[in-house]
């Protein structure tokens, strides 16, 4: 035991000075430090501060009332886009003749519906011009009201409509809400109120829409009842006629130009 205990101190004594020498750093060796620095800049992060509180000024109530009635338009612009404008009977036409050429997957509908805006912006251009002439324009430059705004864009607008409704059905639809709501019989565009007219106008185009479709079917469904008849006759009972049909319907419309045919009689049906 006093053996081991030499042995420790002699080692403390001779270790000692290499300890203290192996803490120091080298003469020519800056001192280090292991402070952090204070100087250094934050990042900036911007701070955002919503707050509702009561107008002060009538300004501020109008403002207030012109950012719900923007926001109110904005929610609602897809169902105006939808069905006051020429894409409720493009659409439905293009979905007819999709399934009257018995395809599943091609187009797809996202397609068939990036068609249907596009055209609705060519058919509707001239509408939207005179709208942003007579009313967006003037009210970003302050010239008008939002309530002069609003008539002003709903002109051109209600003049669209009523064109596509000259033909009889057109009218008997507006009359037809006339009558349910108990109103007297219009005499010029200006008796018929704008929310009598959408659903009246919603009306024509689905009933012109289905006309068009059912005149697309006819050549095709003449196909398929060929080529369901011919293989009657040939005892092949068990293949499907659509799997033999839809090649020969495919080379018919492209034969035809049915594509240009069809956008050319979809553009013309409209009143412009």
């Amino acid at each position: 035991m006093r053996k081991i205990l030499a042995f420790f101190l002699l080692a403390v004594f001779f270790l000692a000075p290499f300890a203290a020498q192996a803490q120091q750093f080298p003469g020519m060796a800056t001192d280090g430090t292991t402070d952090m620095l204070s100087n250094r800049s934050t990042p900036a992060i911007p701070f955002i501060d919503l707050s509702v509180r009561n107008p002060s000024t009538g300004q501020e109530v109008a403002f207030s009332l012109q950012l719900l009635l923007l926001l109110t338009v904005l929610s609602l612009a897809p169902s105006i886009i939808i069905l006051m404008t020429s894409f409720l009977r493009v659409s439905i036409v293009l979905d007819f003749i999709k399934r009257a050429l018995s395809l599943q997957q091609v187009p797809p509908n996202q397609v068939l519906l990036g068609i249907s805006l596009f055209l609705t912006i060519f058919i509707m251009w001239p509408t939207f011009e005179r709208v942003y002439e007579n009313s967006i324009r003037p009210l970003a430059a302050g010239e008008l009201s939002v309530e002069n705004a609003y008539r002003e864009a709903e002109a051109p607008i209600r003049l669209f409509m009523y064109g596509q409704m000259r033909n009889s059905n057109g009218a008997e639809n507006i009359r037809l809400f006339m009558a349910m709501r108990g109103l007297d019989r219009p005499n010029t565009l200006a008796d018929v109120p704008t929310y009598v007219l959408i659903p009246a106008f919603i009306l024509n185009e689905l009933t012109i829409a289905f006309k068009i479709g059912i005149l697309l079917f006819i050549p095709f469904i003449v196909i398929d009842m060929v080529v369901a008849s011919a293989l009657m006759s040939m005892g092949m009972i068990m293949l499907p006629p659509v799997m033999i049909s839809m090649p020969f319907k495919l080379i018919l419309f492209v034969l035809v130009d049915g594509w240009g045919l069809l956008t050319n009689q979809l553009i013309r049906s409209f009143n412009l």
